[in-house]
């Protein structure tokens, strides 16, 4: 039996569509080169495997309804992973990323670097800003191992 990714999203489908809203405002920037950038991520996304990961075990856990906690959860390893992937294709020296153009690609090493950066740290604050600590914790262990 092969499931689309649709059927297998379908449980979560509403959260799903909740944290792509919590999602693209998270990334919004008032520089609008930064602003430029981040748009063509957004529309550039990949599958969001992290994110539905994050509300099939909230939801297994019995979160219901899913406390915003859980969104921004979410919305961390996204946002960490983004960033991994951008400074991923600058070492790499990839031009693309899903069949597209790479941030480096088009807007050049340095750019990306700090784009890459930008991303990282967007989601550490969003943690840091909601007291979110201890997700904090775990999620920077994690990247430590990196």
């Amino acid at each position: 039996m092969n499931l689309t990714l649709d059927q297998i999203q379908a449980p979560i489908a509403g959260e799903m569509e909740e944290f792509e809203k919590k999602f693209r405002a998270s990334m919004q920037s008032r520089v609008l080169l930064l602003d430029k950038i981040m748009g063509y991520i957004v529309k550039r996304k990949g599958k969001q495997i992290r994110p539905m990961f994050v509300f099939f075990t909230a939801k297994i856990s019995g979160g219901d309804p899913l406390p915003d906690a859980t969104y921004r959860g979410a919305a961390l390893i996204e946002l960490l992973h983004t960033a991994t992937l951008v400074h991923d294709d600058v070492v790499d020296e990839s031009n693309y990323r899903r069949g597209f153009f790479s941030i480096n690609a088009l807007w050049k090493n340095k750019i990306a670097v700090l784009v890459g950066d930008y991303l990282l740290s967007k989601g550490l604050l969003l943690s840091l800003e909601n007291d979110d600590y201890v997700l904090l914790k775990l999620v920077s262990n994690a990247v430590r191992e990196l």
